[in-house]
């Protein structure tokens, strides 16, 4: 027996971008079909989706993995096996929420199915001892103060207070760096929802622009029938004036007005169904010029979010250029410092040999 689909959605898919391991790539250019597959032969879960002829997303769930909302419509999980973190962007929250319920309950099962698994193989190996890895620590040493002597016993100390002021700068940079990274995957996965939502809307006006073309021209077929209906009673009227016409005139005369009110009430409908349709095109009109100004909102906040990740990378680069400055300085200072003491060495060894003398 084969894979079984236990849980399909619909979201954008995408995957992060292996050289910088900050971007978002778009896998798909619009909504596709994420299903959860189960294996009942090996046990094993899967989340296959499709895009075109190319499997798109194709990740073997283990008890290690653990999906991530990011956002209100937007979650992530790592492959390790694939080397590569999947993104999904959804249309609702509700949707968001089902995956990540499902997400969880397969992890759960794929750890189940692992330890039954282990379980069947310690049975059938009972002399195997498997080792657990030791975790290796790694002990960090602060670097010694430098200190040199100088005239009068005075001591000169290299700071730390630089260096950890400049620590502290850097890991307020790094925090900033990944919160806008953070906002920017947010924003980009909302972007595409938008032009998913947008691309929508302009599909549907487009239909009922054609379908009001068609709409008028079925009224002005409707019309030339009203037209072709008249002329046929204004001929029946004409028969009535023969004597030999007699009663079947008049009989076919009625039936034919009977079905003119008819098809003239049919016709008043029609026209009235389209007036109605003429409202809602407006209205789908009104949801696409709020989508645009969405739109417009959101780059216009990515723009933003990429100066400060510009001006806290430059602050980044000023605070390196003062630290190397400063210890250019120190070094010049120490250098003068030695200079000075040979100096004063070879003025002792005078005095002394004019003592002596």
């Amino acid at each position: 027996m084969g894979e079984q689909p236990i849980f399909s959605s619909r979201a954008h898919v995408f995957q992060i971008d292996p050289a910088t391991k900050r971007n978002w790539l778009p896998a798909s250019k619009h909504a596709v079909t994420v299903s959860f597959f189960y294996d009942a032969s090996r046990g094993v879960y899967r989340i296959i989706s499709v895009g075109g002829t190319k499997a798109i997303i194709n990740s073997t769930i283990t008890p290690n993995m653990t999906f991530t909302k990011t956002s209100q419509k937007f979650g992530q999980w790592a492959d390790s096996r694939a080397n590569t973190v999947y993104g999904l962007g959804f249309s609702t929250e509700q949707q968001l929420q089902q995956f990540a319920d499902q997400f969880k309950q397969v992890k759960e099962a794929a750890r189940l199915a692992r330890e039954k698994s282990q379980e069947r193989f310690e049975l059938a190996n009972p002399a195997l001892n498997i080792a657990a890895p030791q975790e290796l620590s790694e002990e960090r040493h602060s670097p010694p103060l430098l200190t040199v002597n100088g005239p009068g016993e005075e001591k000169l100390f290299r700071s730390k207070s630089a260096e950890v002021e400049l620590t502290v700068e850097k890991e307020r940079v790094k925090k900033m760096l990944s919160e806008g990274s953070m906002c920017e995957i947010n924003l980009e996965a909302e972007l595409f929802t938008l032009q998913d939502s947008n691309a929508k809307l302009v599909a549907a006006l487009q239909e009922a622009n054609s379908s009001v073309e068609q709409w008028k021209k079925q009224l002005a077929e409707y019309q030339e029938e009203t037209d072709r209906l008249r002329d046929q009673v204004a001929e029946l009227e004409a028969q009535l004036g023969h004597p030999a016409s007699g009663q079947t005139a008049r009989e076919e005369l009625k039936r034919s007005l009977e079905e003119l009110q008819a098809l003239l009430s049919a016709k008043d409908q029609e026209i009235h169904n389209l007036q109605s349709k003429k409202t809602d095109v407006g209205e789908l009109e009104k949801e696409k010029e709020e989508a645009m100004q969405r739109l417009q909102d959101l780059e216009r906040r990515n723009a933003e979010l990429e100066e400060r990740v510009q001006s806290a990378e430059k602050t980044l680069t000023s605070s390196r250029d003062e630290q190397m400055q400063a210890e250019v300085e120190v070094r010049r200072i120490i250098e003068v410092l030695d200079v000075k003491l040979c100096d004063l060495s070879d003025l002792r060894q005078s005095l002394a040999k004019l003592v002596d003398k």
